[in-house]
């Protein structure tokens, strides 16, 4: 990054719109991960246990489950080892590549994600969903895919970092 770089300040609809965005993803972040810890997740393990329970074997290679939840390797570790003492998921080395690890959710994991997940959704629901109509959704997603479309092409590019 170069320090000659001349700023474009932000409208003030820009700046309301940008401000808008910040607050209600942290606001939304923190609700819905206080909601999880009365199950004793936090929202990263809730996202992990997701993704876990969607893949094939309920496993995933550590490397593409950083991928996944947009984490560095070594923070992924961190949380799976707090996990594994939780008895929510499992290292195994993959037999293919021994130096590949995969996360495999245990049934311990799954039993909870099966109790959980119900209660999550709802709060969804309840904190995000319920406040939009249909139409609001849709412009939604659409107003977001080019911006995750380029930042998913920029991680891309530089890789793990």
């Amino acid at each position: 990054m170069t320090d000659d770089v001349e700023p474009r300040w932000l409208t003030g609809a820009e700046q309301r719109a940008w401000r808008a965005i910040l607050a209600a993803h942290k606001l939304l972040d923190h609700r819905l991960d206080r909601e999880l810890h009365e199950f004793g997740l936090s929202l990263n393990d809730y996202e992990i246990l997701v993704h876990l329970s969607e893949s094939p074997e309920r496993r995933m290679r550590m490397s593409d489950l950083a991928a996944a939840t947009i984490q560095s390797r070594s923070r992924l570790s961190h949380q799976i080892s707090r996990m594994e003492a939780a008895g929510l998921v499992a290292r195994e080395t993959c037999q293919h590549d021994r130096r590949g690890t995969f996360a495999v959710l245990t049934e311990h994991g799954w039993a909870t994600m099966q109790r959980v997940a119900p209660h999550h959704v709802a709060g969804v629901r309840r904190h995000f969903l319920d406040m939009l109509s249909p139409e609001d959704l849709e412009t939604l997603e659409k107003a977001y895919a080019p911006v995750i479309a380029h930042l998913q092409r920029i991680r891309a590019e530089e890789g793990d970092r």
